[in-house]
Parts: structure tokens; C-alpha cells; sequence
């Protein structure tokens, strides 16, 4: 027996940590684990002691004897990425943390943020003695993107968030949910009352098409469909027009996939997750029996992860549907998949791809259609979205990169509703320097610097999409954060940061005088509380407040 990692790895590596033979692989000390989609164990070396599986923050890993019949292809795609990267003799030495020696005193942290890059970085900090950290959030409710941008039939994968529990509700942290900094608190008063500050406040913003009929009533961007389906308050009042048959979501990545499944699958099964009650009802109402899904480049790079897309050719009454004539590869794509050096996971998704293209549809089933090598150049309507004209491109070589070329080939899709998927984007923060073109804080392995000299800013940080930019999944912000909070913890030792001015009770005055009944942990326990006991009576795990009123109304109640 040995075990198998499957779809909902979220790549934190907390197995690497404790595998006692290093069989789990990439390490993120490897080059490969920057752009693995999931961690893979080695059958040959397990020793099936199950460290792992006792560690694993979202059960990802299984016995392969007791595998589901959906996650047995993993058992495959694990040897295939031994047979490209087998193991060495040597077990790659863990970095060993830096000490806080006792006679500095306590470090006091501020985060700004408390999605999964934050929460990271409090559970690194507050893993060691003599540090104290403060958590600020404008909502009222903690988790980020765990709460508001993962899947809600992704329920594994939301699970991490009682892992995160134990960094918001340690005895050394203090929560100010609902406090937006630079509204109710400045970053100069972060500074004066911290030795540091970490921002790790992710990418809220999107990226544009940026062609005609974007702005078109029944255009949106897809983050704002997930929060809204989500129950994010920013977004529940919001409409989608679900009554034609066709939707077409431009860009082909997890969101993409997430937002297509949520499109077309049976509405009772998100009844019985958190996907808020208005989004349940919306979609019990939704005439849409097609999702097409737009990549402007083949297969072999398509940005979806294989795991997602081995998921979405399992789901029940559903077929994916993909034009043969689309998996043909362009003569550079074949050679790198041939290549007996190409990564696994892109020949598996070429492999995928050209497996939908062989299967025959379903009458009557509802439909998901992969569309490769092909771009929106205008969305077309009179007063609300009405279709979609898409370019065909060719995939050219230069300088080495293939880039997608438009042909002059064009087609008009009719749809009511148009979803981009392009991207998330950073957005600038008051104080803070800003890179435009990368839509991050500008930094050096979380250190944040002056764009024009380069030169570090004392005791300002950053960690998670704002620090490198939306890439990865969940798990990859652990060790973004634990970088950055490690050239902090050298900063503090070797004398670089400034003593706080003001104490933590005067930073609680502060806080309670600008903003008035602010939610601590103990609030966000309270709502946490009523949320899951109304999911109960519903039969389902939580049942969300969709308004800030709400959840501040929730907050106040005893129980």
C-alpha cells in the first residue's frame, strides 16, 4: 500500500514537513514546486506511515487501496512525474528558522489582510515565542478568498479555514475585523504602535478585455460572479442575466472552470453547500444549458490545472465538449509534448483534451465547450449584451515564446451573458508604493521598496497575490509568507526596525475610538456560530449573512 495525493491538494507542503523517507516531491525547495499543480508521493518509496495523511490540511491524500473511483487517476499521473523527476539519494536540508533572541523583547506585527497569505504569516509569527500580532480586516468576517473565492462544492479545499483558526485565535493575536487601514487607520499609526506592518491584502481588482461592448450591461467579470455566489456583501445585490441558453466565459483558467460548473450543474447541489440562497435561487431559475470557455492559445497552454479539469470531465449529465480540429498542435506544442523532457502536466492536459475531443455527446445533457486558440474582439448588443464576435489566432514562435496571432477568421457567438476570466489584479493602497504594470507592492522577497532607489522601507512588508502576483493556489502563500516573514525576523534581530512609539492598549484605544463596536475574534466566533447553526437546520455547513449589517448584528449577540 502507498499513499496518493488527489485533487484538492492545496500545496502548502505541511506533508513535505513531516514525511519521514522524502518521498513527496516537489519540495519547495525544488525549481518544479513554483509551477506544480499538486505535491505527488513517490509509491515506491512510501512507507505507508500515514504522517501525511494525519497532516494534510484539506484530506487530500488517500490510500491507493481505498481510492474513489474519480480520484484513481492520480495513482498514474504521480508515476509519471517520478518517471520524469525521480528521486535523488539526499533529503533536501530544511532552512532552519532564525531564533528571536529573549533579550530583544517582543516583536509586534501588524497584517493588513487576513485571506490565506495573512493567516499564513500569523501562524509562522505566533509559532514562535515573544511575538505579537495584530490582524486587520475591513469586513467583518476573516479568510479572504477561503470564504469568498473557493468553489462551495470545493468543500475540502474550504476546510484549510479551520486550520487558519488557530493563527486568528492564538492568545498573541488580536483581531480588528471590520477596520479598513487607511480609513479608520492610518499606515503611519500602523507604524507607530508595530515594528512592522505585512500587507497581505491579495488582488481585488480584475483584468479588462479591453474591446468594444465590454462595458454592456450582462458583461461582467467573473470574480464578481464567484463573490457574488459566494455571499461576498460587496457583491450579493448584484444581477446576472441567466435567462438565455448560451454563456461564454473568455479565459480558461480554475476560475473559469469553477464559474462553468456552477453554470450548468444541478443547483440542489450547491443548495447543500454555502453558496449563498440568492445565487441557489438564481440558478434554479437559469435557462443556460451551454458554457463555451475561450483560451486564446491551444492545450499545451491552457492555464486551468489538470486536477480541475479531470474533476469537470467526471461531473454527472454534463459532457465537455472539444472541437478535434482545436487539439491539433502547432508544430512547436507537438514538438515540446513529444519531448520525453516535457513536463507531465502539460502532456496531461493535451492528453485531456484530446480525450473530450473523441467522446460523443449526450442528447439532452447540458454543455461545457473548450474552445482553444481563439480571442473576443467586440461584444456585440443594442443596450444589453447580446453575442460575442471571437477571432481565431495561430500560435507563432518568437524569441523563443509562442504567441497567439489573430488570423482574420472570425465567428459571432449569441449570448446573453459574457464572463472574463483574464485575471486578478492588485490595487494601489493609500501610503504604499504601487507597480502599475504588475499590479503588486513593489518588493524584494517581501520587503517592500522604493520603486525609484531600490532601497528596502523600514518595517513595511508584504505577502501573498499583492507581494508576487495572483499565482498559485492556497497553500503556495505558505511559503510566500514564511519568506517574508523571515527577512522580517532578520530585520528585528539585526537591529533594522524602529522601536513602536505607542503601546498595544493605546493601539485598542485607537482603534475602539475610530471605529466604534469593531468585530474581535470573539465576534467573528459569534458569527461563526449563528452561520453554521442556521446551515444546520438547512442541512448544509453554513448558511452565510450576505451584509455587513447583518454579520455586525451577529457579531453582538450572545449566545
Amino acid at each position: 500500500m502507498a499513499y496518493v495525493i488527489t485533487q484538492a491538494c492545496c500545496n502548502d507542503a505541511s506533508c513535505v514537513e513531516v514525511c519521514p523517507v522524502n518521498c513527496i516531491h516537489p519540495t519547495p525547495d525544488e525549481p518544479q514546486f513554483a509551477t506544480t499543480e499538486l505535491l505527488y508521493i513517490d509509491p515506491e518509496t512510501c512507507i505507508d506511515c500515514g504522517a501525511c495523511v494525519d497532516e494534510c490540511p484539506v484530506d487530500a491524500i488517500s490510500a491507493d487501496n481505498e481510492l474513489a473511483a474519480e480520484h484513481e487517476p492520480y495513482l498514474k499521473i504521480a508515476a509519471d512525474y517520478y518517471e520524469r523527476y525521480p528521486i535523488g539519494p539526499d533529503w533536501p536540508e530544511l532552512r532552519e528558522r532564525r531564533k528571536i533572541p529573549a533579550e530583544l523583547g517582543t516583536l509586534r506585527v501588524a497584517i493588513v489582510g487576513s485571506g490565506p497569505a495573512a493567516c499564513y504569516a500569523a501562524m509562522e509569527l505566533t509559532s514562535r515565542p515573544r511575538v505579537e500580532v495584530d490582524i486587520f480586516d475591513r469586513l467583518p468576517t476573516p479568510y479572504g478568498l477561503v470564504r469568498a473565492g473557493v468553489a462551495p462544492d470545493h468543500k475540502s479545499t474550504k476546510a484549510v479555514g479551520d486550520l487558519f483558526r488557530s493563527a486568528i485565535g492564538h492568545k498573541n493575536t488580536q483581531c480588528y475585523f471590520d477596520v479598513e487601514v487607511g480609513t479608520h487607520i492610518s499606515h503611519d499609526e500602523l507604524l507607530a504602535h508595530h515594528h512592522a506592518v505585512i500587507y497581505a491584502v491579495g488582488a481585488a481588482g480584475d483584468r479588462h478585455l479591453d474591446v468594444p461592448g465590454e462595458e454592456l450591461p450582462g458583461s461582467h467579470a467573473a470574480t464578481e460572479f464567484v463573490s457574488w455566489y459566494n455571499g461576498h456583501p460587496d457583491y450579493a445585490d448584484r444581477q446576472f442575466d441567466l435567462s438565455g441558453e448560451r454563456a461564454v466565459i473568455i479565459g480558461n483558467g480554475n476560475v473559469a472552470l469553477d464559474v462553468a460548473r456552477a453554470l450548468v450543474m444541478d443547483p440542489e447541489i450547491f443548495a447543500r453547500t454555502d453558496m449563498a440562497d440568492h445565487a441557489v435561487e438564481a440558478l434554479r431559475n437559469s435557462n443556460i444549458r451551454e458554457v463555451v470557455i475561450v483560451g486564446r492559445r491551444g492545450p499545451a497552454q491552457a492555464a486551468y490545472t489538470n486536477p480541475e479539469l479531470l474533476a469537470l470531465g467526471q461531473l454527472r449529465g454534463i459532457d465537455v465538449i472539444v472541437d478535434p480540429a482545436e487539439v491539433e498542435l502547432d508544430p512547436v506544442s507537438r514538438a515540446l509534448v513529444d519531448d520525453p523532457e516535457c513536463e507531465p502536466r502539460i502532456a496531461l492536459k493535451v492528453e485531456q483534451a484530446e480525450g473530450f475531443a473523441r467522446r460523443t455527446p449526450t442528447e439532452g445533457n447540458k454543455r461545457i465547450v473548450l474552445r482553444y486558440l481563439a480571442s473576443p474582439v467586440e461584444i456585440n448588443g443594442d443596450g444589453k449584451v447580446e453575442s460575442i464576435t471571437l477571432e481565431r489566432n495561430e500560435l507563432v514562435e518568437v524569441d523563443g515564446r509562442l504567441e497567439a496571432r489573430p488570423t482574420g477568421e472570425r465567428e459571432t457567438l449569441e449570448t446573453g451573458l459574457v464572463l472574463r476570466s483574464i485575471g486578478y489584479r492588485g490595487t494601489p493602497l493609500a501610503d504604499l508604493p504601487f507597480d502599475e504594470r504588475r499590479g503588486v507592492i513593489p518588493n524584494k522577497e517581501g520587503r517592500v521598496v522604493d520603486p525609484q532607489t531600490g532601497e528596502p522601507l523600514t518595517g513595511v512588508y508584504t505577502a501573498g497575490w499583492i507581494k508576487r502576483g495572483p499565482s498559485g493556489v492556497i497553500g503556495t502563500n505558505k511559503q510566500c509568507s514564511a519568506q517574508t516573514v523571515e527577512r522580517l525576523i532578520d530585520d528585528f534581530v539585526t537591529g533594522r526596525l524602529a522601536t513602536p512609539a505607542e503601546d498595544r492598549e493605546k493601539l485598542a484605544t485607537l482603534v475602539a475610538e475610530r471605529r466604534p463596536g469593531f468585530v474581535d475574534y470573539s465576534g467573528w466566533q459569534r458569527i461563526d456560530k449563528q452561520e453554521r447553526s442556521r446551515g444546520a437546520a438547512a442541512g448544509k455547513a453554513r448558511q452565510k449573512f450576505v451584509s455587513v449589517a447583518e454579520m455586525l448584528e451577529a457579531s453582538r449577540l450572545e449566545s
